[in-house]
């Protein structure tokens, strides 16, 4: 989804994004996405970090409690993911990762949890990435593959989710701005407890489409692919 009036009625409160999170567990060898992208700024070192498209805050919290006394700024276009971000103690701002509003080599690293593929114009948000970073600066980038759920998607009636930032395409979208570019793919799960949970998650994505589950007895589990990019 890039149209940005949708974009800011579907997060114009949590209950969505928080109804997605909820659902998803580590790989069965125990990694965690969140957990590798926040290594990955860990090993950075870095003293000025930026996030984009930040959320409810969840992720940089993390950040700010790993790495204590560095310089944080979080940015949404959300006010009300801003105003929890804030309350998480987190300098947070409305800011649009288009027309990022600071300086050029502002920033050692750029974090961009799950939201790459929301971006109406992908190159414009990472130029504007790769302008604030400074020269060695590093972006860490997560995202979904193309079969991130998409057997939960197809039993309800629908397709695979294909997105313009996705572990099959973000490579070379992020190759067009940044010279080096590694990845971590991670078989994550999402584990519904019963079929109403899985509806929610469906109806959550607000794609205008009616989704028809087949009754399942007990719990529904099915696989996600999630990357964790990082680029300099």
């Amino acid at each position: 989804m890039t149209d940005p009036a949708l974009l800011r009625a579907q997060y114009a409160t949590e209950e969505s994004l928080e109804i997605r999170r909820s659902v998803w567990l580590p790989s069965l060898d125990g990694r965690d996405p969140s957990t590798s992208a926040l290594d990955a700024i860990v090993a950075a070192a870095p003293t000025d970090v930026l996030e984009v498209g930040c959320g409810t805050g969840c992720f940089a919290a993390r950040i700010q409690a790993t790495r204590p006394g560095i310089r944080l700024v979080a940015i949404d276009q959300s006010e009300r993911f801003v105003e929890l971000t804030r309350a998480r103690g987190v300098e947070a701002r409305i800011g649009d990762v288009q027309h990022l509003p600071f300086e050029a080599d502002s920033f050692d690293v750029v974090a961009a949890m799950w939201m790459l593929y929301h971006v109406p114009d992908l190159d414009q948000a990472l130029a504007e990435i790769r302008r604030v970073l400074r020269p060695g600066g590093l972006l860490v980038a997560v995202t979904n593959g193309d079969e991130h759920v998409a057997g939960l998607r197809r039993e309800a009636g629908g397709q695979a989710l294909i997105t313009a930032f996705s572990s099959e395409n973000g490579e070379g979208v992020l190759r067009r701005h940044f010279p080096h570019v590694t990845r971590d793919d991670i078989a994550t799960r999402a584990v519904f407890a019963d079929d109403a949970a899985a509806q929610a998650y469906l109806d959550s994505s607000e794609e205008g489409r009616v989704w028809t589950l087949p009754h399942v007895d007990g719990p529904r589990e099915y696989a996600g692919s999630t990357t964790v990019f990082t680029a300099s």
